[in-house]
């Protein structure tokens, strides 16, 4: 425990260093191409009556009138005193409305994983357990109809279905407009409305989870230790889940955490058909408004969120496979 904590200690330095000029050219790269988008924030700030001196007077208040080095220069300074701005929009400090709208894409984001995952797995497992049956060619079916479907053709469809059609669930938001539940109801409520918005948002993740499970099992069925575990006596349960099912997991762990900026996109697409108050919408938002700000931040953030990911599933593949070590 003690040679396996600094070694730990030192991976994680590394990998956070190595992520820094990463993270760094992201920030440059979306300051750049948000500078390229047509439009004018002043017009959000000062609205569209002022005149040419109220709205150089405005540019000069908030540091637009400045050369974009120095733009971007104060920026990364502010950055790294924990200062990301202002919200131009929303007239609140930058981190307060990002902080807002995280819990709701956390819940979803959450909730979706969980679906897609946990059931994903067990999918896997039984179609790879039976490689000529029924449920084999059913879930070979489902899975490519899934993966298939657009995030917002998907959502629509399910909206029509479940909501409109059938009246199971509601069309939008997160919780009820015109009622005021409070602890267990209002519990109830939120999930009731997060249903469709996490089933639109696992399914394309739990056909990937499916399929990957079932090659990947597959595969290690076929290996020799199993075999020899076999030779042994062991219950073909113990076998599965014991030997087999922990080699099995190592891709799909990777290619898992790799899929985390890919259901980040699909949150935000979700979030806007659904109208989740979340940070997707929180996006869509600021890009309508030219929200410089808070644009920057939101990439920052999920920039952020991708590298810390992929230092997790590094850690994880390491719990699963005892040979891979810290280096």
């Amino acid at each position: 425990m003690s040679e396996a904590s600094p070694s730990l200690a030192r991976y994680l330095v590394r990998r956070l260093l190595q992520a820094a000029p990463l993270v760094f050219g992201v920030l440059v790269l979306t300051f750049g191409l948000i500078q390229l988008a047509p439009g004018d924030p002043i017009y959000v700030l000062a609205g569209e009556g002022g005149d040419e001196a109220y709205y150089a007077e405005m540019r000069a208040r908030y540091g637009l009138d400045r050369p974009l080095a120095e733009q971007l220069g104060r920026y990364v300074l502010a950055v790294l005193r924990g200062d990301f701005g202002y919200s131009f929009s929303y007239k609140q400090p930058v981190f307060t409305v990002i902080l807002g709208r995280l819990p709701a894409t956390l819940l979803l984001m959450g909730s979706a994983l969980l679906f897609s995952t946990s059931v994903g797995l067990l999918l896997g497992i039984a179609a790879a357990l039976r490689p000529h049956g029924a449920l084999n060619q059913a879930v070979s079916v489902l899975t490519l109809v899934a993966a298939a479907m657009p995030v917002f053709w998907l959502g629509q469809l399910l909206i029509i279905l479940f909501a409109v059609r059938l009246d199971w669930f509601p069309v939008q938001g997160m919780v009820s407009v015109r009622e005021r539940y409070t602890g267990l109801r209002h519990v109830l409520d939120v999930l009731h409305h997060l249903v469709l918005p996490a089933l639109t948002l696992g399914l394309l993740q739990l056909a990937l989870m499916t399929r990957l499970t079932r090659t990947s099992l597959r595969t290690v069925l076929d290996e020799d230790f199993v075999r020899t575990a076999r030779a042994k006596g062991l219950r073909e349960r113990m076998v599965v889940l014991r030997h087999a099912l922990r080699n099995a997991l190592l891709p799909v762990v990777t290619i898992l955490g790799g899929q985390i900026g890919v259901i980040l996109t699909g949150a935000a697409l979700t979030e806007t058909i659904f109208a989740w108050p979340g940070l997707g919408r929180l996006l869509l938002d600021a890009t309508l408004n030219r929200d410089y700000p808070l644009l920057m931040a939101i990439f920052m953030l999920v920039a952020s969120c991708v590298v810390v990911v992929n230092i997790i599933t590094d850690l994880i593949y390491t719990l699963l496979d005892p040979r891979v070590r810290y280096s």
